[in-house]
């Protein structure tokens, strides 16, 4: 199962590395600014210290600037390979345009709707279609939260993701919690269930093929 991902946070002790993708423990440096012979002690520039790898963030005014890289969790290692270029440049500007991110993502949920069997034309109508086959509840809320979202960034509404950039990071963890739930569990199980005994399988087998005859 795909552990939770914490993203760097400004002032928080933990979380998931920038570097290493680690979750390890942060130390938090002051940083001094030396003019001519004088050191000042700066109070909008402090550093990260990652405990696992060893290396060191700088943040200004609570926001990573070294490196330059986006605090948002990596791609889910079973998105398809289609969608990961959609996925990996949302990350790479979500800091400097958190609606262009979320519109990406959009189309990252769009291109990954025919890995679920669906069209990928229309991802309104591919949700209904998905539900009407048994789609979860969860997993629909977390499509219908793309959509929304990334149409809002396109068609600009109540939603002000430049003011509210965290409403846009979330798209992130929830295209990986579809990817997680329609994709890697089913696989999961699948890889657990082809380990038991033939023998056993055979029998489970014969077993739904007598339900399904109507034969008690």
């Amino acid at each position: 199962m795909k552990e939770q991902y914490y993203p760097p946070a400004y002032g928080e002790k933990q979380f998931h590395c920038i570097y290493c993708n680690v979750f390890a423990s942060q130390r938090w440096d002051a940083m001094y600014i030396g003019i001519s012979q004088s050191i000042t002690k700066s109070e909008e520039i402090l550093s990260s210290f990652c405990n696992h790898c060893h290396k060191r963030a700088f943040w200004y005014e609570t926001r990573i600037v070294i490196p330059d890289e986006t605090p948002v969790e990596p791609p889910h290692q079973d998105l398809p390979l289609d969608c990961v270029p959609e996925y990996m440049e949302a990350r790479s500007i979500f800091s400097r345009s958190p609606r262009s991110s979320a519109a990406l993502l959009r189309l990252c949920i769009q291109k990954l709707l025919p890995h679920l069997s669906e069209s990928g034309k229309n991802i309104n109508d591919d949700i209904k279609s998905l539900v009407s086959k048994g789609l979860p509840v969860l997993v629909q809320k977390a499509l219908d939260y793309c959509r929304v979202i990334g149409n809002n960034a396109v068609h600009p509404g109540e939603i002000g993701l430049n003011d509210t950039p965290e409403i846009a990071q979330n798209l992130f963890r929830m295209v990986n919690f579809i990817v997680q739930d329609r994709i890697t569990s089913p696989k999961e199980i699948e890889d657990l269930y082809n380990q038991l005994p033939q023998g056993s399988r055979d029998a489970i087998e014969k077993r739904d093929k007598t339900n399904t005859s109507g034969t008690p």
